[in-house]
């Protein structure tokens, strides 16, 4: 199963909800902060393949997922499948 990756920070409430979202269902992932970490969303937007002005950005092994909105979408249809 690949893991999921959150890049975000602690003062974000939906990367604390992707967070708790991704625990609730023993799902494998890496919190990485971005501000501990010095990456800048300059460097996120080079990741991501786009401009990124918000966290958390999420991907699920090398595929983007997107913000929490688009978690909550990604994981329903992946329970569905």
């Amino acid at each position: 199963m690949s893991r999921y990756t959150v890049f975000g920070h602690d003062q974000c409430g939906f990367c604390r909800r992707a967070k708790e979202v991704l625990e609730s269902r023993g799902l494998p992932f890496r919190y990485v902060n971005i501000h501990d970490e010095g990456i800048s969303k300059a460097d996120l937007s080079k990741t991501v393949g786009h401009e990124v002005t918000t966290v958390p950005q999420i991907f699920h092994g090398q595929n983007y997922v997107g913000g929490f909105d688009a978690l909550t979408v990604y994981l329903a249809t992946e329970a569905a499948a």
